[in-house]
């Protein structure tokens, strides 16, 4: 019986031999945990030091963003040309979709650049799934989503105690209302471990589980388009290649909509940080 190739470094990626097929006496060597792991580029495994794939994929994608809005505005014209058009679109998109709609014209105007910024880095992180050689979503690992998800949680606390003060900051942290009576301190314990806890977390959570499983699903078709290529399995590979396909055309569509959620999210924390207490 063949086996899928392990490797006794648990940090490399672990890939499937080429020659496995079905009828060939080895197994299906499924997507799972290890397909998110990657040998280090530089520095050593395990070390305070180390540079690998998702890192150089983050990488590319703040220069890429900041390459295309530097071409986009850098001479920026009356009468824009294709690249501007494209850059004003996006951005356009960002501060009166998300932000205005959210946090109104006068309150969000100071978020735009942020929040413009979070949303490209964000889609493209994501959309690094479908593109070819990289073929891999950066924010698939926890660690991306839950710096981000912390820089906004961060800007959402200042803005609740620069705003309320320490005392009216806690009473728009924990919904104080005098009017609920006897059930106000059991709102306000829930309403504190929503906002300081469970909203961080979730805001982190959703957007990792997301190209979590979108990643695992396109590695399971891929790997058993080439695994079913094989006698009478050719034609059960078929099926599978077109729902790579498919998948694919999901994902391109779920990146955005998680970038746009994401950002979405963090407006709304705001907004919520920036609501008068009553």
């Amino acid at each position: 019986m063949k086996e899928p190739a392990v490797s006794a470094d648990p940090t490399q990626v672990l890939a499937f031999e080429t020659d496995c097929h079905i009828f060939d006496g080895c197994g299906f060597p499924g997507p799972g945990l290890h397909s998110f792991l990657f040998e280090p580029l530089w520095g050593e495994a395990g070390s305070n030091a180390y540079f690998n794939k998702p890192m150089l994929l983050a990488l590319l994608g703040s220069v890429i963003i900041v390459a295309f809005f530097w071409a986009a505005f850098g001479k920026a014209k009356i009468v824009p040309g294709k690249l501007q058009m494209v850059g004003e679109a996006g951005y356009d998109f960002v501060r009166r979709g998300i932000v205005y709609e959210t946090l109104g014209k006068k309150e969000g105007e100071k978020y735009v650049p942020f929040m413009v910024s979070l949303f490209f880095f964000v889609w493209i992180l994501n959309v690094w799934s479908i593109v070819p050689v990289a073929q891999f979503p950066v924010t698939s690992i926890i660690a991306y989503p839950a710096v981000l998800a912390l820089i906004v949680y961060v800007i959402w606390m200042s803005v609740t105690f620069k705003r309320h003060g320490f005392v009216g900051g806690l009473k728009n942290l924990t919904g104080y209302d005098k009017s609920l009576g006897g059930v106000l301190p059991l709102i306000m314990i829930i309403e504190f471990f929503s906002n300081v806890l469970v909203r961080p977390f979730t805001h982190a959570v959703r957007l990792f589980a997301n190209m979590f499983a979108g990643h695992t699903l396109l590695l399971l078709f891929t790997i058993a388009s080439w695994y079913l290529l094989n006698g009478i399995g050719i034609a059960y590979a078929g099926v599978s290649f077109v729902m790579v396909i498919v998948m694919t055309a999901f994902e391109l569509f779920i990146q955005a909509v998680q970038a746009y959620v994401f950002v979405l999210l963090a407006c709304s924390f705001i907004q919520g940080a920036l609501a008068e207490h009553h």
